[in-house]
């Protein structure tokens, strides 16, 4: 056992908070896993389960306090999958969370597709629970942050504010309300274009204590994973008793903003004592040049007073209240402003991610690169960023009123498909080889992820 001594400051002030109060929940816990029978998730008949029979190729991708996440192949869906499972056998906190996530069902939470039940891939004595969930190739946002090394390009940080918002309100909204507890930049997944959903309902529920400290027995030190948590919580929920309520997530909503716009890392040290007193991340730190209405939302929900923090989306009932605004209208509108230029921004990011030295395509005929071209034309639509690059990179093979026309359209959706119904539709396959060389040129990441996506 470890000496108190021996404890850094952090550690000596989350052992302070456990003794003041926290400590009991604790021993509530133990006293569930020694006593409370073993109950597999097969007590479900409405749940899709999975085991190892078609689980293949695992992956461990993640690991923190909770347990660990593995990357798998499920051999009849023909996709990879995510299994996230505890290192303690609680098949009952597994449940509630998929049931949880399951609840919310949204383009801005992450999937639910059901639940394992097996061996594991290390073939383990003892069967294991978990929970098979949507695997997000980009990560999380947290990852994105350390990759970059600073923030993301304006309208794809404005994005993911928007987008996490979004989230949010349709959970608020639910009946009855789900609060989500444990909002941070590590439970944001980010798929391929960098849309954001929210993830990790393993602390979505009622209590009357927030924090759930869980004791590892290996090193009795916090956690990475509790340090993180902690940096979200807001000032009121470091009393007893406390029942969490909306505002909490506003409060870490702000935090997770700061997060954002900066590309830092919120500081741990001393948060217990100095979060009550007010202290909050400096927002000096953020470049307020085009975003001064985000950074007053930020410093509107991490407000000390929970009354006063905004809300997702003000209902008719909160209308009268001067103070209450809409963190939906602010982050709506300023991602308008800029989203005729997001997927610049997302190429910008995903070239940084993803350079493609030394990646070379196989060389391909005037044909196949013709076939290439119809074959994946409503991602090509879909995913294109520099449609008026590649339309000048085409030449004279454009005629000038279509050129006009192509020019004419605000996206580059519209513009790709002004090519697709005039000179890539009648041109004939030079045409086409022509725009594929003009992907390979300005889309090379684009293309990579289509040729590797092709590739049996």
């Amino acid at each position: 056992m470890s000496r108190i001594e021996n404890y850094n400051e952090e550690q000596k002030l989350y052992l302070l908070y456990c003794i003041r109060g926290v400590v009991d929940t604790v021993e509530e816990e133990r006293h569930h896993h020694h006593h409370a029978p073993k109950k597999m998730l097969s007590d479900s008949s409405t749940a899709v389960r999975l085991g190892d029979d078609v689980l293949q190729n695992w992956k461990l991708i993640g690991c923190g306090g909770f347990g660990a996440v593995y990357r798998a192949k499920q051999k009849d869906w023909r996709f990879d999958v995510a299994i996230k499972m505890l290192h303690t056998n609680d098949s009952e906190r597994l449940w509630k969370e998929a049931k949880n996530m399951a609840r919310a069902s949204s383009n801005f939470v992450l999937r639910v597709f059901g639940v394992y039940q097996g061996f594991g891939p290390n073939v383990t004595t003892d069967e294991r629970v978990g929970i098979v969930i949507e695997f997000m190739k980009r990560g999380t946002l947290e990852s994105l942050l350390n990759d970059l090394a600073g923030p993301p390009p304006w309208p794809l940080a404005f994005r993911l504010a928007h987008q996490l918002a979004l989230g949010m309100n349709f959970l608020h909204t639910m009946v009855p309300p789900l609060l989500h507890q444990d909002l941070k930049p590590s439970n944001v997944l980010l798929d391929d274009d960098l849309n954001a959903k929210l993830a990790d309902f393993g602390l979505s529920r009622v209590t009357n204590s927030i924090l759930t400290v869980e004791t590892d027995s290996r090193s009795e030190k916090t956690t990475g994973d509790q340090e993180g948590t902690i940096a979200f919580i807001p000032p009121e929920a470091f009393q007893r008793p406390y029942e969490p309520l909306r505002s909490f997530d506003i409060y870490s909503y702000g935090i997770v903003l700061w997060s954002i716009l900066t590309g830092k890392k919120t500081i741990f040290s001393l948060v217990v004592l100095r979060v009550p007193l007010g202290d909050r991340p400096p927002s000096h730190e953020v470049d307020c040049s085009g975003v001064s209405d985000l950074v007053k939302l930020m410093e509107r929900c991490w407000d000390g007073d929970p009354d006063k923090r905004p809300s997702f989306r003000v209902s008719s009932h909160q209308v009268v209240f001067a103070h209450v605004s809409d963190c939906l209208k602010v982050t709506n509108g300023v991602f308008s402003r800029h989203e005729l230029v997001i997927h610049n921004a997302v190429h910008q990011v995903l070239s940084k991610l993803d350079p493609v030295n030394g990646f070379n395509l196989t060389p391909l005929s005037n044909e196949e690169k013709a076939n290439f071209v119809d074959n994946h034309r409503a991602y090509i639509i879909q995913k294109v960023s520099m449609a008026m690059a590649i339309t000048e990179e085409l030449g004279n093979m454009v005629h000038p009123e279509t050129y006009s026309q192509i020019q004419a359209k605000a996206t580059n959706h519209d513009k790709i498909r002004v090519l697709y119904s005039t000179i890539l539709h009648s041109g004939g396959v030079n045409v086409k080889a022509a725009f594929y060389d003009g992907l390979e040129t300005h889309e090379p990441n684009l293309l990579k992820r289509m040729s590797s996506n092709s590739s049996p």
